[in-house]
């Protein structure tokens, strides 16, 4: 399994509006560095929800449960979605500025490339990450 950290803005798409659909597409990603890690996605794998824009926090955790296939809003055909479920919400969301404050946390690309909106989380990160959010993984 691998771990990942997928960005929405709450106002175009929140984790409440997540959690009431379940499951959808992670659609929208036209960013070609951000489509490859899509692309790398594969069921079963984990991704941290998180909330970009004014809040820019970890939130909960979604699962990859259909890999990569072609966006029909996208007109170019050149980019892809994903299918996620809800799994679970972070009891204590973890901020930006704690992350950043961890030097365990450095090389995180969220940290590194803050506009990327699909990143790669290492094993021993997500264990943290969730850790800090009240996750016992």
């Amino acid at each position: 399994m691998a771990y990942w950290l997928v960005k929405s803005e709450p106002e175009a798409w929140s984790w409440q509006q997540q959690t009431e659909a379940g499951t959808t597409h992670w659609d929208g990603v036209r960013n070609h560095q951000a489509s490859n890690n899509l692309k790398a996605m594969q069921v079963g794998d984990r991704a941290f929800f998180y909330h970009s824009g004014e809040e820019r926090r970890v939130v909960g955790i979604v699962e990859v449960v259909r890999p990569y296939y072609p966006d029909a809003d996208d007109p170019s055909g050149r980019f892809g979605m994903v299918d996620v479920r809800t799994v679970t919400a972070l009891p204590t969301p973890v901020g930006l500025a704690t992350i950043k404050a961890d030097p365990r946390l450095q090389h995180l690309a969220l940290v590194r490339q803050s506009r990327l909106s699909v990143v790669p989380i290492d094993a021993a990160s997500w264990a943290l990450l969730a850790s800090m959010g009240g996750i016992a993984e």
